[in-house]
C-alpha cells in the first residue's frame, strides 16, 4: 500500500462509546499541534463486532464489578481531561442513523462533534431522528436532509464499508487510530494510547 506523503492518522469511531469521545475531545487539538493531517472515519460498533466475530461485544459478559469500575474510569478520565461526560438514561443507543448523518455530512468531524456532545455531552438520544436533526441543525447543517439522506442505500452501503475497512485495518473496537507515516502503519486502540500516538508521530517528524 502506497503510504501518505504527510502523516496521517485516521481516527475510527461510534458516537455510542465512551472511550471514543474521550479520545475524540483530544485527538483534534493533538493532530493539529503536530501539523498532522486527521482523517474522521465513521463505524458502526456494532457493526464491528459481527465483522470480527466478537458477537454482541464485551459488555454482555463483563463481570459486575469490572462493569462498576469500568464506569468510574469513565468519569475519571473526563475528569482528568476537563470535558464533560453524561451517561444518558438509556445506554447504549442505537446509532445506526446518527452514524450516517455523520457519512453524509460535508463536515464529518463538526457532525461528529455536535452529536457527541449530545449523547456524552447532555446525555440525549441520538436514536431519535427528531432530535438527531435539530442537532445537527444547530451545529449549522440542514438536519433534516441529513436525517433523510441517512435512509439512502448508498449512505448505508458507505457505512458497511467504513466497516470492513475497519476490520481490514485490524480494528476490533473503537477509538482506534492508525497512524500512517513514511516508515509504515500501526494501530492503536484506546483513548488512553493517545500518548503513544503523539510520540510515534513525534519520531516520525
Amino acid at each position: 500500500m502506497t503510504q501518505p506523503a504527510v502523516p496521517r492518522v485516521d481516527f475510527y469511531f461510534d458516537v455510542v462509546c465512551p472511550y471514543a469521545y474521550l479520545a475524540h475531545t483530544q485527538v483534534g487539538p493533538l493532530c493539529a499541534r503536530l501539523g498532522v493531517a486527521l482523517r474522521y472515519r465513521p463505524i458502526l460498533l456494532g457493526g464491528l463486532f459481527r465483522v470480527v466475530g466478537s458477537g454482541a461485544g464485551p459488555m454482555p459478559s463483563m463481570p459486575a464489578a469490572k462493569a462498576k469500575l469500568n464506569l468510574l474510569d469513565m468519569y475519571r478520565w473526563a475528569d482528568h481531561l476537563g470535558v464533560a461526560l453524561n451517561m444518558p438514561a438509556a445506554h447504549p443507543q442505537r446509532t445506526v442513523l446518527a452514524m450516517r448523518t455523520i457519512i453524509a455530512s460535508d463536515d464529518v468531524p463538526r457532525a461528529a462533534h455536535a452529536l457527541y456532545q449530545s449523547y456524552w455531552g447532555r446525555g440525549e438520544d441520538v436514536s431519535d431522528p427528531a432530535l438527531v436533526g435539530r442537532v445537527l441543525t444547530r451545529a449549522g447543517f440542514d438536519g433534516a436532509d441529513l436525517v433523510a439522506q441517512a435512509q439512502r442505500p448508498a449512505m448505508k452501503q458507505r457505512l458497511r464499508a467504513a466497516v470492513d475497512e475497519a476490520a481490514a485495518q485490524g480494528a476490533f473496537g473503537v477509538p482506534t487510530m492508525v497512524v500512517h507515516t513514511a516508515a509504515g502503519s500501526e494501530m492503536f486502540w484506546g483513548q488512553d494510547r493517545l500518548a503513544f500516538v503523539e510520540r510515534l508521530l513525534t519520531r516520525a517528524a
